[in-house]
C-alpha cells in the first residue's frame, strides 16, 4: 500500500530575505536623508544674512559726544560699500540720554531690505563716558555710574 504524501509548500518569505530586504530599504532611506541634509546645507550658505544694525551702533558707541538732533548716513565700508545705513540722535532727557534710530538699507533680490534698531544711549556732555578706562602713568582708573559705585546709597 502506498500512502501518497502531498508536500505542502509555504509560500512566504525566510527571515533572511526580511532581513535583507529591511538592510536595503534602510540604506536607500538614509541615503534619501543625507541628500535631503546636504541640499539644505548647501541652500542656507547660499542665502545671504541680513546686514546687522548693531555693528553700527558699535560705531556710534565709540564715539564720546552725541548731540540733539545729530543725524549721520554711511555705508559699512569697502567689504560691504551696498549696504547704507543712517543714525538719529534724539535728546529724550536733559541728562544726556538720548534715543538713537537706526536703520540699515539692504538690497537683496532686487528690493532695498530695510533693519531698524532702536536704543538708548547715556552721553553726558563733557563728562568722561561710564567704563570708560583712563590711564594715567601706570595706574589705570575706570569710571563708574554713580548707581554702580555706591555713591548714592540711602543709609
Amino acid at each position: 500500500m502506498k500512502i501518497a504524501l502531498k508536500k505542502h509548500r509555504c509560500r512566504a518569505f525566510s527571515l533572511m530575505e526580511v532581513m535583507i530586504a529591511i538592510a536595503v530599504f534602510f540604506m536607500a532611506i538614509f541615503a534619501i536623508l543625507e541628500l535631503t541634509s546636504r541640499n539644505l546645507k548647501m541652500a542656507r550658505a547660499l542665502q545671504q544674512p541680513l546686514a546687522d544694525p548693531g555693528a553700527v551702533a558699535a560705531l556710534i558707541a565709540l564715539t564720546n559726544q552725541l548731540e540733539d538732533a545729530t543725524s549721520e548716513s554711511g555705508d559699512l565700508g569697502p567689504d560691504h560699500p551696498e549696504i547704507q545705513y543712517t543714525w538719529t540722535a534724539t535728546e529724550v532727557a536733559s541728562n544726556g540720554l538720548f534715543k538713537v534710530d537706526i536703520v540699515v538699507n539692504q538690497p537683496l533680490g532686487g528690493k532695498i531690505v530695510q533693519t531698524p534698531l532702536t536704543l538708548l544711549m547715556f552721553r553726558p556732555q563733557g563728562a568722561p563716558q561710564a567704563g570708560a578706562a583712563t590711564t594715567s602713568g601706570s595706574r589705570t582708573t575706570t569710571t563708574l555710574p554713580t548707581s554702580l559705585n555706591g555713591n548714592n546709597r540711602r543709609p
